[in-house]
């Protein structure tokens, strides 16, 4: 896919540099209107790669640390996480979490436990919190957010 984004950007600058070389104003409009695209592109791009990395590196040191919860929780016959283990396991890192809110190893827990409650939208916000927390950065999310299973999968 970030193969494909990379081409479609590039053919998105090839062709706003066309359109800049044509004579008439809107030609010229919509050249510098293609030149915003590849700029918001790539930036999207980088920062889903380095929000990638981070979380990773996160992961890896959590593992080391002994501190990554077990891959344990029943599944049914699909592969699919049993919801009411999922949701159980998701209140013991909320708790812990909002006891201890400045720990990023509490909101990387606290993620996965999302993600395996099938809320994904939180998993992903409570992750951005445990890497802003780990570059010393405050957590957008003051608590712990409500119960999970209320996004979408």
């Amino acid at each position: 896919m970030t193969a494909l984004l990379v081409v479609y950007l590039a053919l998105s600058l090839h062709r706003a540099a066309l359109l800049l070389g044509t004579e008439g104003w809107i030609p010229k409009a919509f050249g510098l209107a293609l030149l915003v695209l590849p700029a918001v592109g790539v930036w999207a791009l980088v920062r889903e790669v380095l929000f990638g990395v981070r979380t990773e590196q996160l992961g890896r040191t959590l593992e080391a640390e002994g501190g990554l919860p077990a891959d344990d929780l029943p599944r049914t016959p699909g592969g699919r996480i049993v919801r009411e283990a999922a949701d159980e396991r998701f209140h013991v890192h909320r708790a812990q979490t909002e006891e201890d809110p400045g720990d990023w190893r509490n909101w990387y827990r606290l993620s996965l436990a999302y993600a395996a409650a099938g809320d994904r939208r939180r998993a992903r916000s409570a992750m951005r919190d445990a890497v802003a927390l780990s570059r010393g950065r405050p957590a957008r999310n003051v608590e712990a957010a409500g119960p999970a299973g209320d996004g979408q999968d």
